[in-house]
Formats: structure tokens, C-alpha cells, sequence
């Protein structure tokens, strides 16, 4: 009964029985509209430390191609005839295990540790053969490379990208398939082969046109901010950046730079303190370097020294690539002494801006262009 016929046999009739049912539904009303109009609660955001946890670059994963279905064995029983025909069908082949590359992730973390391909149908009577086995698709992000012994397998850049990473095994054959002139009643089928299996080590290198390279707390994440829309944790202690952020710098024109926050590196890297080869793994996908220094600290002429030095131990050359250096927190005190004397000592142009302050962040958007279009683009246009 509604609401609205029960308040009006309330007027028409108000017994005791009208008056408590018109006052039970006026309470289920209310408190129908009372949770209709509770707001939902927004997606709550991780910290920089829960986000590095889901954050996975590398991993050991066994593969296994899918057995191939039996073959079959059955003979043909007919009242007309005394003698039976082999009619067993070959079974169908297994699955191969294929890794491809997706755009949409950026993590190694929905990879399982072991992959089995689905195994082929066995073969039927009446001449029927086995159905093959659907393809595993492993999905991977971007920039996936694939070893094996350390040795170099594939290099996953493109979207779509595929590897073969275990075959599966072949059907095998039924009866009917060995029938001769010598043998018109073979009762012999094969088993279906197995799959291949081998152990991988599945890596991510962040791919970017550039790369921010500084110490830790030298205001890289504050950089990338002012440059894209990407969102990484900023904070006024060190090691606030865990693992690395990929910002997109737009232009009107609708070109668009991607540039990689990498984690802040420290003396020694190369040596993998600090989680330094995680980090400097991902500097040789960048195609140019933009050095973040701090003008701040004292001495800031020692940050592009020691940063080249960890560069070119880890990797001979990686220090040379296409480069620039800015020298951020120009807004803070002394930073403008500590300019001169940067630009004294290393002999290069340095570009001061200020990321809090979003201060000259327009030329270094012109610069990051010239830089892509005199060494990125042109190079990729020669390959």
C-alpha cells in the first residue's frame, strides 16, 4: 500500500490500526532518503612507500608450453562388414605462452611466477581430431625485456609487441593416421609431446625521451610536477621518491616529451648502494639527461661530478648522452652566488629555475623541445 493512500485513509478513517501503519512507512521513508543521500566516500590515495610495494621491476618467471593431446585408438564396427577400419583422430596441439606488451600497465606486478599453457583436446572416434588449445597471453607493460641465462631474449617497446616465450607440444597421431598397404588395422597411437619449459627473468626499464638525474631531495618530483600533470610525492626529506614517475610534457603543437622522475641517486650507486642499479637501470631508456642540482647546498658543482662518475661506471657513455643541467631552488638564499660559481667551475650553461616557484619553467620547456627535436626525433627518423 503507498504512502499517499494510507494518509488518506487516515482523513477518511482515522482508526488506531490506519494511524500506526501510516506511521510505520513514514519511518521507512525517512530512513530510505536518510542512506540515499550519504556521499560516497572518494578513492583513498597510497603513500609513496605503499605505492613502491605494488611497484615491481623485476621478476623470476617459469613458463611451460601446453602438452599436446593423445591420439586415439578405435576401430570400426559394422554389421556389414566383419572387418573394422581404424578411425582414431590425431589430438590437438597445446597452448604456446606468449608475452605482450600493453600500454595500460606500468608494473610488473600482476606478473605470476609460473605460466602453464592449456593442454590440446585428445583425439575422438569417427576420424574426429582433438581441438587445439587457446594461446596464454601474458600482458607486460612497455619497455619489458625478457633474459634468459642473462642472455638478452627480446626487448618489448612497442604496444603489441609479442614474444614466443615457452611452445606448446604437438597432437599426437591416432590410429587411422598409420594405416597402410601393410597395415590396414594399426592398433598404435601416439602420446601428444610436451610443452616447452624454460626460466626467465622478466625486467622493467621505464621508458622516456628524458630522464631527471640528481641527489636525493634535489627537487626532482617538484620538477616533474611543474613540467606535466604527473603526481608524485614531494616532501622536505630525503628519499621521498621510492620508485620511478613518468610525467608528459604537452606543446601546442601536440607533440608530447615523456620525462622520468628517477629515484635520487647517492655516492656509490654503481656499486648498488642505495638500490643503485634498480635506479640506474632505468636512466639507459632515457635519451637525454636533464642533471638537477641543488644550489642550496655548498659545493654544488660536486653534485654534477659525482652524478657523471656514478653514470659512466654503471655504464660507459651514459654519462655523454644529450644533456642539461639546471640548477634548481634559485629562489631560496645564496642560490645566486652558488650559480656563478657552478657555472665557473664546469664550464657549461646552466639553466636556474625554481620548481616550487614555477620560475623559468617556460625555457626549460623550450629547451627540453630543442633538445627532442635535434636528438630524439631526428634520430628516430634515421632508424
Amino acid at each position: 500500500m503507498s504512502l499517499l493512500k494510507l494518509r488518506t485513509l487516515v482523513r477518511l478513517a482515522p482508526s488506531p490500526l490506519a494511524v500506526e501503519l501510516a506511521t510505520r512507512s513514514s519511518r521507512v521513508s525517512l530512513h530510505v532518503c536518510r542512506y540515499a543521500t550519504k556521499t560516497r566516500k572518494g578513492k583513498r590515495k597510497l603513500s609513496e612507500k605503499q605505492l613502491s610495494k605494488h611497484f615491481i621491476d623485476w621478476r623470476r618467471v617459469r613458463v611451460v608450453g601446453g602438452k599436446g593431446g593423445d591420439g586415439c585408438i578405435a576401430m570400426t564396427h559394422s554389421n556389414r562388414s566383419d572387418y573394422g577400419a581404424p578411425e582414431g583422430g590425431n589430438g590437438g596441439n597445446g597452448g604456446h605462452v606468449i608475452f605482450r606488451a600493453e600500454k595500460i600497465l606500468v608494473s610488473l606486478e600482476s606478473l605470476n611466477h609460473q605460466y602453464i599453457g592449456d593442454e590440446g583436446t585428445k583425439g575422438g572416434k569417427q576420424n574426429c581430431d582433438g581441438k587445439n588449445a587457446k594461446h596464454t597471453i601474458v600482458k607486460v607493460p612497455l619497455g619489458t625485456i625478457i633474459k634468459e641465462d642473462d642472455i638478452l631474449l627480446i626487448d618489448l617497446k612497442q604496444e603489441g609487441d609479442q614474444f614466443v616465450a615457452a611452445r606448446a607440444g604437438i597432437g599426437g597421431k591416432g590410429n587411422a593416421f598409420f594405416t597402410s598397404n601393410e597395415n590396414k588395422s594399426p592398433m598404435l597411437a601416439t602420446r601428444g609431446s610436451p610443452g616447452e619449459e624454460r626460466m626467465l627473468e622478466v625486467e622493467l626499464r621505464i621508458i622516456a625521451h628524458a630522464g631527471l638525474i640528481g641527489f636525493p631531495n634535489a627537487g626532482k618530483s617538484s620538477l616533474l610536477r611543474a613540467l606535466s600533470r604527473a603526481k608524485p610525492a614531494v616532501a622536505a626529506y630525503p628519499f621521498t621518491t621510492l620508485n620511478p614517475h613518468v610525467g608528459i610534457v604537452e606543446y601546442e603543437d601536440l607533440e608530447q616529451v615523456a620525462v622520468a622522475d628517477i629515484p635520487g641517486l647517492i655516492p656509490g650507486a654503481h656499486l648498488n648502494r642505495g638500490l643503485g642499479h634498480s635506479f640506474l637501470k632505468h636512466i639507459e631508456r632515457c635519451q637525454c639527461l636533464l642533471y638537477v642540482i641543488d644550489l642550496s647546498s655548498k659545493e654544488p658543482w660536486n653534485q654534477l661530478t659525482d652524478l657523471k662518475y656514478e653514470l659512466e661506471q654503471y655504464a660507459p657513455g651514459l654519462s655523454e648522452r644529450p644533456h642539461a643541467v639546471l640548477g634548481n631552488k634559485i629562489d631560496l638564499p645564496g642560490a645566486d652566488d652558488n650559480l656563478q660559481k657552478l657555472q665557473d667551475h664546469i664550464n657549461l650553461p646552466v639553466l636556474p629555475i625554481s620548481a616550487l616557484q614555477r620560475t623559468n619553467i617556460n625555457q626549460l620547456k623550450q629547451h627540453l623541445r630543442e633538445l627532442y627535436d635535434t636528438n630524439i626525433n631526428m634520430k628516430s627518423v634515421q632508424e
